[in-house]
């Protein structure tokens, strides 16, 4: 019974991680390295994270300086860049990539915060299933003979305390990335 509770908490916390690398990934208003986590570069016939391949800093809060290892790879970068969901226009002297992150429209804040939210339902949805897989794992056990009725029953409370748990993590998660959203 342990190790199928210990098994679901595991999971659930890769749940929770995976949603919060998601909504880091978002744009909102200000600049952040996380915005170009996504980003992959052409290296060597490799496409390679911006990450791998680059510093990223963030002198301002509007303002992001990539500045790759290699100089030949600039123009890949650029290109990347470009052709990547963020909508960034970046400008190179030659040796540094900067990139001016303007503001979000208000219909674009809106659309972000739906993809947010769409986002985070996906990451209660996987919860939600992994609770039913833990659940349905201790039936089993207990159909077995393996652990007794009670066993079943507090097995469950337990899982259905650390889906709420989760859950509740997840909302909260969502509720900071969408009031960063919206801010202006």
């Amino acid at each position: 019974m342990d190790a199928t509770i210990k098994n679901a908490e595991g999971r659930m916390t890769k749940s929770l991680a995976s949603l919060q690398e998601e909504l880091a990934g978002l744009r909102t208003g200000r600049a952040s390295a996380a915005m170009f986590d996504k980003i992959r570069v052409e290296y060597y016939g490799n496409p390679t994270p911006l990450n791998q391949v680059a510093s990223i800093s963030v002198p301002e809060s509007r303002l992001v300086v990539i500045q790759p290892w290699d100089k030949a790879l600039l123009g890949e970068i650029e290109k990347a860049i470009q052709s990547s969901e963020l909508s960034l226009n970046p400008s190179s002297d030659g040796k540094v990539i900067r990139l001016n992150i303007p503001p979000l429209t208000e219909e674009r804040r809106k659309e972000i915060v739906k993809l947010a939210k769409n986002t985070a339902e996906q990451a209660r949805v996987a919860i939600r299933n992994i609770r039913r897989d833990a659940n349905d794992e201790l039936k089993k056990q207990e159909k077995n003979g393996d652990i007794s009725e009670d066993d079943l029953k507090r097995g469950e409370e337990k899982i259905q305390s650390l889906t709420d748990s989760y859950i509740e993590q997840i909302n909260a998660a969502l509720d900071a990335k969408e009031t960063e959203i919206l801010e202006i």
